[in-house]
């Protein structure tokens, strides 16, 4: 158990009890994209159609994924040292007025009256229900026998909890935790559910049960339940918050930091779902660090998703709304609302009790969410006032947590943070031509409509598709055969579907593209899959608006995701939105760079904005092993040797180092050569001053060297022409570009 020592003050830990029950349904999620048949879990539903908006959510744990310990490795998580169990006794065990409700109705209760104290026992004015705030258990006290107490460690919403010694194994401590109020018929249900739960559960971020004993109420003689469990040694997340406020009363956790807490609390959350149970009560304080782990405490509030009778233990803060938990009651989306809270809470400074009791401020109002907004957006995603768009599987949740820690670490840390998506394949950005002049134009002009539709990562194949290892097997095909294969096959299975929607989108077939949308809604209700498509059709299309607001929607949805960053960024490159373009661009770029396509986006966007420096940089990023760095590097030259205000001799100058040390065949050295010199032959004729003595592509920097060079090129690929016209062109380029000589 281990909860830290010390009361936990209002509003971090009055866990209350909250009117409200009945069994987790199926979430839908509603849209404007009309679909027909009934949404499923995580889904999207809306009408099939050109010009239609909807929102984006996704399926369930279609595809499993890997968490490790805390931090995955990535995060350097502090160690919280092991606490000794004899220094986390409390010295005096009084339960604050402010945290005294009635266990049966939540009526304030034990309050002062002028000068008079509150009573610690007694009976509530409202329902009449006994109450007593006062430990049951006193230092020296043997429960069953066994366990020989030395004091109260912490008091909960359910009960006093005491830290205990097995006289009967090696003197180990455990914790016990008893009842707040043995008059309360509820909570003795309550208790008695957890030991049942308890006993079931097997996790290592999970405090562990080890026996249920009695002991007598001093008062009444009649025998009280107490849970024995672990131990656990350390601090929970609410006392690291708060130490770090002893100096900064607006100090957080540091955003990666708190991103790895929550992937191991996504763990123990999707375990207890996995057995049909909810936890009801996450909060910081119900988080325990010990050394390099964490583990859940407090497990009074867990239930079974079928049981609609037993009342419901939240935390003002971190709960639902009372609407919400009155029906459907509590959730798997309840649990993960919980999670996204207490993420907000410990990463950055808000009234999360008062102004934003089940929201998050704007964005513009955070500089955290500012900076990273896949974070804003999952946050978002996780509390949303829409049940049905939030996260309703711990898995996917994390899946995409995951996706947000890397790109919170690349910013951070300055290097990439790549990983395989559990969603997506990579992109499909290729070259069709080869290496020159002319593809360095290409490549920093946006590309045409389909061919940006046509490099965005495709959605992975789901393995539990009946024909989806058939469908491995087409993959190869190109668009013009595929489809026919696709459409011989006897009874189209939902990937089936898929892929030839996005077979037909490619050869710019739409309204075939979207029948086979259409199918596959019916078959699938609410998959996001089919608003990507939709998204990547209007892309191919040129509606460049629709494309933009269907991949923002999707981005809510996949926050951790790259594919649906950079469908936006390729629409917001086409409709002028270059700030978004660029931000979009960057973040992808910066996390991952295999996705060389948002490399040479950003470039074309900063040139754009004017920014030639920051483009040069991003191209230079390309790593050599891409079979794009050769591509990079020929841009890269275009951009330094462009007729630019700023444009020097040192530009043309490393223009040509570059040139000489990319390794081009020599017909394109000698193309992209003469695109360099004749750019500095305009500028020498403009009034540049190359240093004296300096040297440009094996030539010397002056007027004359360089009219020499290019007269050189020219003739080479002039002898290298198959084309009489070709050739003669070449041959007057060249005379028209010799130096003047005097006879």
């Amino acid at each position: 158990m281990g909860t830290p020592p010390g009361e936990a003050p209002d509003p971090w830990s009055s866990s209350t009890p909250s009117s409200g029950g009945g069994p987790a349904n199926s979430r839908t999620l509603s849209g404007n994209v009309k679909l027909s048949g009934r949404s499923g879990p995580g889904s999207i539903s809306g009408t099939v159609g050109p010009g239609s908006d909807g929102p984006g959510t996704g399926r369930s744990g279609r595809r499993g994924s890997s968490r490790g310990m805390l931090g995955m490795g990535m995060v350097m998580v502090p160690p919280v040292p092991y606490r000794d169990p004899s220094e986390a006794v409390m010295r005096n065990p009084v339960v604050s007025e402010k945290n005294r409700f009635c266990g049966n109705c939540g009526e304030k209760v034990g309050r002062s009256r002028g000068e008079q104290p509150g009573r610690t026992e007694g009976f509530c004015r409202k329902c009449g229900t006994q109450f007593s705030f006062t430990p049951k258990l006193s230092p020296g006290d043997r429960v069953g026998g066994q366990y020989e107490v030395l004091g109260c460690l912490a008091h909960g919403g359910l009960g006093w909890i005491y830290l205990a010694r097995d006289r009967n194994v090696n003197d180990r401590w455990v914790v016990l935790k008893g009842l707040l109020n043995s008059g309360d018929a509820e909570a003795h249900k309550a208790a008695a559910a957890e030991r049942a739960f308890l006993s079931e559960v097997e996790h290592p971020n999970i405090v562990k049960i080890i026996n249920f004993s009695q002991h007598p109420d001093p008062r009444t003689g009649i025998p009280g339940g107490h849970i024995v469990m672990e131990y656990v040694g350390g601090k929970s997340l609410r006392e690291l918050l708060i130490e770090r406020r002893e100096d900064d009363p607006d100090a957080v956790l540091p955003v990666d930091q708190v991103i790895a807490y929550g992937l191991e609390a996504l763990r123990a959350l999707g375990y207890l779902h996995s057995r049909g149970l909810l936890y009801c009560d996450f909060k910081p304080d119900n988080v325990i660090q010990s050394e390099e782990q964490i583990k859940l405490i407090d497990l009074g509030g867990v239930r079974r998703m079928d049981d609609t009778v037993s009342p419901v233990y939240t935390t003002p803060g971190y709960r639902v709304t009372e609407d919400e938990l009155r029906g459907p009651g509590p959730t798997v989306s309840a649990d993960l609302y919980s999670v996204g809270r207490a993420l907000a809470v410990l990463s950055f400074r808000f009234s999360f009790m008062r102004e934003y009791p089940h929201s998050i401020p704007p964005r513009e109002t955070v500089p955290l969410l500012q900076r990273f907004e896949s974070y804003d957006r999952l946050l978002r995603r996780s509390v949303h006032s829409e049940l049905e768009l939030r996260f309703h599987d711990a898995g996917d949740m994390a899946d995409q947590l995951t996706g947000v820690l890397r790109e919170v670490l690349s910013e951070l840390e300055g290097t990439p943070h790549p990983a395989p998506s559990t969603l997506f394949g990579g992109e499909n950005f290729s070259t069709r031509s080869g290496v020159g002049a002319h593809d360095a134009d290409r490549m920093l002009a946006p590309p045409a409509p389909t061919d940006a539709a046509a490099l965005l990562p495709t959605p992975l194949v789901d393995r539990g598709d009946p024909a989806s290892q058939h469908l491995r097997g087409f993959r190869a095909l190109p668009p013009e055969e595929l489809v026919p294969a696709l459409r011989a096959m006897p009874a189209p299975t939902p990937e089936t579907l898929l892929m030839l929607a996005r077979a037909l989108i490619t050869l710019g077939r739409q309204g075939e593209a979207v029948d086979a949308l259409q199918k596959f809604s019916e078959a699938v209700p609410g998959d996001w899959r089919t608003m990507w498509y939709l998204a990547v059709a209007e892309l191919s299309t040129a509606r460049f608006r629709d494309a933009r607001d269907h991949f923002d929607e999707l981005y809510d949805h996949l926050p951790g995701e790259a594919a649906p960053k950079l469908g936006l960024a390729l629409a917001c490159e086409r409709t002028g939105e270059l700030d978004t373009a660029a931000h979009q661009y960057r973040t992808v770029w910066n996390t991952d760079h295999s996705f060389v396509s948002a490399a040479f986006g950003l470039a074309r966007v900063r040139l754009a904005q004017g920014d030639r420096d920051a483009a040069v940089a991003v191209l230079d990023r390309v790593p050599e092993m891409s079979s794009l760095h050769v591509h990079a590097q020929t841009a890269l030259i275009a951009v330094l040797s462009a007729r630019h205000p700023g444009t020097g001799a040192a530009d043309f100058v490393e223009a040509g180092r570059r040139l000489e040390r990319i390794g081009l065949d020599s017909e394109s050295a000698d193309r992209l050569a003469a695109r360099v010199l004749e750019s500095a032959l305009v500028w020498l004729d403009g009034g540049g001053a190359a240093p004296g003595g300096g040297r440009l592509l094996d030539g010397p920097f002056t007027e004359k060297g360089v009219r020499t060079n290019l007269e050189r090129r020219y003739r080479a690929l002039a002898q290298r022409s198959t084309a009489a016209s070709g050739r003669y062109e070449l041959i007057d380029k060249a005379n028209s570009l010799r130096p003047v000589t005097l006879l």
